[in-house]
C-alpha cells in the first residue's frame, strides 16, 4: 500500500477508535474537509459512511434555541492521565491512560480520546468560536458520550499550551504523550451544558452519540490557537439539520 494510503487509513482509526462498534471507514476510504472528498460527498466515502448525507440525526448542530431542564450534573473524573498524543491526517487527538471516567444519569463511561477542531463545530446562535475539543467517552455496552468544550481566546491554557508543544508536525505514528497534558485542565469553571441525541462528525457518522456540550468556553492563548491553525486551518464538519431534534439546557 502506498505511504499515503496507509497515513489515511491510520488517520481514520485513530481519529475514531471507537468505530469498530459503530462502523468504520473501509481501509483506504479518503475523506478531508474541502474539495471532491468534503463533508458534501462523505457520504460516499462507502457503505458504512452512506448515515453522512442521509441520517436525521447527525452533529455538529448550530444550537438557537433550547429548553431549561433539571438534567442531572457531570461527575467527571479524570485523573487517569494521557497515554498518547497523534497527528493523524485529520486533527491532533490524544488517547487517554485507563483511569479516567464520566458518570451522568446513572450511567458510566471511561475516557477514550479527546481531540481538536478549528474553528468550532457547535455554533451558539449562529456564533461560531475559534476552537472546540471533543473529549470521548464509552461505556461497557458501546454507548458513546462526547463531552464538548468551546475554545475562546484569552488567558493561556497550561493544558492546551502542552498539547501545542508536542503536537507532531505531520501525520504518524503516535508517539508519548507529555503528563503536562491534563485533560481537566480544558475545563471551565461553570459545569451547565447542553444535551441532546447527535452523531460522530467525522465518517462513519454514526448516530450513536450523546452529545453533552458545555455551556461555558474555556480559554486558551491565540498564540496557540495559531500554532494548531499552522497544522489545522480548517477541519470542522459544517453545521447540520436539527430536525425536530430537543436541546436540553441544565442550569
Amino acid at each position: 500500500m502506498h505511504r499515503r494510503s496507509i497515513l489515511k487509513a491510520f488517520a481514520g482509526l485513530a481519529l475514531c477508535p471507537l468505530c469498530a462498534t459503530a462502523g468504520v471507514a473501509a481501509e483506504g476510504a479518503h475523506w478531508s474537509y474541502e474539495g471532491a472528498e468534503g463533508p458534501a460527498h462523505w457520504g460516499d466515502v462507502d457503505a458504512a459512511s452512506k448515515v453522512c448525507s442521509v441520517g436525521s440525526q447527525q452533529s455538529p448542530i448550530d444550537i438557537t434555541s433550547s429548553v431549561r431542564a433539571e438534567l442531572p450534573p457531570l461527575a467527571i473524573d479524570w485523573k487517569g492521565g494521557v497515554d498518547t498524543i497523534v497527528n493523524n491526517g485529520h486533527t491532533i487527538q490524544v488517547n487517554a491512560a485507563d483511569g479516567s471516567t464520566l458518570k451522568v444519569a446513572g450511567a458510566s463511561y471511561k475516557l477514550v480520546q479527546f481531540h481538536f477542531h478549528r474553528p468550532s463545530e457547535h455554533l451558539i446562535d449562529g456564533k461560531s468560536f475559534p476552537m472546540e475539543v471533543h473529549f470521548v467517552h464509552r461505556n461497557d455496552a458501546g454507548a458513546l458520550a462526547v463531552v464538548g468544550v468551546l475554545m475562546t481566546t484569552g488567558q493561556a491554557n497550561a493544558a492546551f499550551k502542552a498539547v501545542t508543544a508536542a503536537m507532531p508536525q505531520a501525520a504518524g505514528p503516535a508517539v508519548k504523550a507529555p503528563a503536562a497534558i491534563d485533560p481537566a485542565g480544558f475545563l471551565p469553571a461553570g459545569r451547565n451544558y447542553y444535551r441532546y441525541a447527535g452523531s460522530l462528525t467525522t465518517p462513519p457518522c454514526a448516530e450513536t452519540v450523546e452529545w453533552l456540550l458545555l455551556t461555558t468556553p474555556v480559554e486558551v492563548a491565540e498564540a496557540d490557537v495559531a500554532s494548531f491553525a499552522k497544522l489545522y486551518a480548517m477541519n470542522a464538519r459544517p453545521v447540520q439539520k436539527v430536525n425536530r431534534r430537543d436541546v436540553l439546557r441544565s442550569g
